[in-house]
């Protein structure tokens, strides 16, 4: 009898080690069980696509933000989903277009109309989402999402802790705009643009250092290179290219700091590290041959930098054309944190990490549209972007505005221009005539988002509507004095 028993539970503990052995080999089993990422977006503001080393800069010098690039991903074709800074950050945010998320247009508080405009609390957020995936968020920099609107706080977003000011920085000090924040308690007013870089990566640093032994994300909401030029002190004269060119230098400086601290604290393997920017430069920053810049849906208002870093799961050296978005953020991350998308919303954005491992070239985007505020004027499939009729009546106010040196794109269209982005990047020929049945095709597919997101004097069925009235207009005398 001993004999069967032994032979018994011989075969149980065979068993046992096969089953062991087949869930340690399952691929699936792998990647439940593994550690999961650090992220860190490291966003900048008003950044060309120019303005970096490895996207062609002249006359400025980003040897860490290049490092990042030759060791990932760089991306040739990065999608912003807005021309200003606002619904860029709305749409990073949520995965979602700005007129699905309901930010569509850029806020300032001196105007009496914007009262109650914030990021609305019912939309989600990385952080948010990520959450219950055990990670920890900070935040540093901008907000710029109405943090004065009940619901809209960064805090209120799903961010732990936020060191920052609530928008851009404001020279004439309006309001709280020059006050420095710690969550929902003022730290100091009144401070100085040149020492919130250094206070903002400070905080970073000691961020991961406290943070090490879990997951955590971090959003650096960078104020360079949005007016006012003000580098610090120790980067005044440090590039060929004035003000503008020092403080990229300084945001390069800055980006260098936070991989330093990743590595001192043997994170630098187990992070996800993003670079990109908020939208295009103005007149001062440099495009990379694209046409139009800030305030305009031309490539140079919408085509950013995008670097992607994570030593040993993104190969190294990789340039790609294929379009992606920051919108691609959100679900990409809630993958890779092993997090759960929303379903009773849609997200704009695709999980995007088989393009970054160079597994596919396939864009996740048949379509992607270009909103100027609230009013619909491109829309792109692969090489092929429709320029939609418009008027004066159509554009925002940014777009209204007159200055000599920002090139607004196309102020008035009487009739659809079509590029071919593959052989013409920088829009100069309208081929539309040559293509008619390309043109008939995007006007097709301009309809129907119309129909869905909006667009001016049009409500769509899965719009939030801006709780703006007449949210294209600014009435300067609704300036508070």
């Amino acid at each position: 009898m001993m004999k069967y028993i032994q032979k018994l539970e011989s075969l149980c503990v065979a068993c046992l080690i096969v089953i062991l052995s087949a869930c340690n080999s399952n691929p699936e089993s792998k990647e439940t069980n593994a550690i999961p990422p650090n992220i860190i977006v490291i966003f900048a503001d008003d950044l060309g696509y120019g303005d970096i080393g490895c996207y062609g800069a002249e006359g400025i010098k980003t040897p860490n933000v290049d490092a990042l690039a030759t060791g990932g991903f760089r991306s040739t074709d990065f999608f912003i989903p807005a021309n200003v800074c606002s619904p860029s950050r709305a749409s990073l945010l949520t995965g979602r277009y700005p007129m699905r998320n309901g930010y569509p247009i850029a806020t300032k508080p001196q105007f009496f109309k914007y009262k109650d405009y914030g990021l609305a609390a019912e939309e989600l957020t990385i952080p948010e989402l990520l959450k219950p995936a055990g990670y920890r968020s900070l935040m540093v920099g901008k907000w710029h999402l109405g943090m004065n609107v009940p619901g809209s706080h960064p805090l209120d977003a799903g961010f732990d802790e936020w060191l920052g000011i609530p928008r851009n920085y404001d020279p004439k000090g309006w309001g709280d705009n020059n006050t420095l924040y710690h969550n929902k308690e003022v730290l100091q007013e009144n401070v100085a643009c040149e020492m919130l870089t250094s206070a903002y990566t400070d905080k970073v640093v000691s961020f991961i250092e406290e943070q090490k032994e879990k997951p955590f994300f971090i959003y650096v909401s960078h104020h360079i290179v949005h007016s006012p030029l003000l580098p610090s002190e120790a980067f005044k004269g440090t590039s060929d290219r004035g003000a503008y060119g020092d403080f990229v230098q300084e945001l390069d400086y800055s980006t260098g700091r936070i991989m330093e601290a990743l590595k001192a604290n043997g994170l630098d393997k187990n992070t996800l590290v993003v670079f990109t920017s908020d939208n295009g430069p103005t007149w001062k920053g440099q495009t990379g041959g694209l046409n139009g810049g800030k305030y305009c849906t031309m490539e140079g208002g919408h085509r950013v930098p995008g670097i992607f870093y994570w030593p040993g799961q993104i190969p190294g050296g990789q340039v790609s054309n294929t379009l992606i978005s920051s919108m691609d953020l959100l679900p990409t991350f809630c993958k890779l944190a092993g997090a759960e998308l929303p379903n009773a919303r849609t997200i704009d954005g695709k999980d995007i990490f088989d393009i970054l491992k160079g597994e596919s070239e396939q864009s996740p985007h048949e379509f992607t549209y270009y909103y100027n505020g609230t009013n619909l004027q491109a829309v792109r499939k692969g090489k092929w972007k429709l320029h939609l009729p418009r008027t004066v009546a159509d554009q925002p106010f940014w777009s209204k505005s007159t200055h000599p040196k920002v090139d607004k794109g196309f102020i008035t269209l009487d009739d659809y221009v079509l590029y071919n982005l593959q052989e013409d990047v920088g829009e100069t020929t309208n081929v539309a005539d040559q293509n008619p049945e390309v043109v008939a095709m995007l006007k097709t597919q301009a309809e129907a988002i119309r129909a869905e997101l909006g667009d001016v004097n049009v409500i769509g069925t899965d719009q939030r509507v801006p709780n703006l009235e007449a949210p294209q207009e600014r009435d300067p005398a609704e300036l508070k004095k």
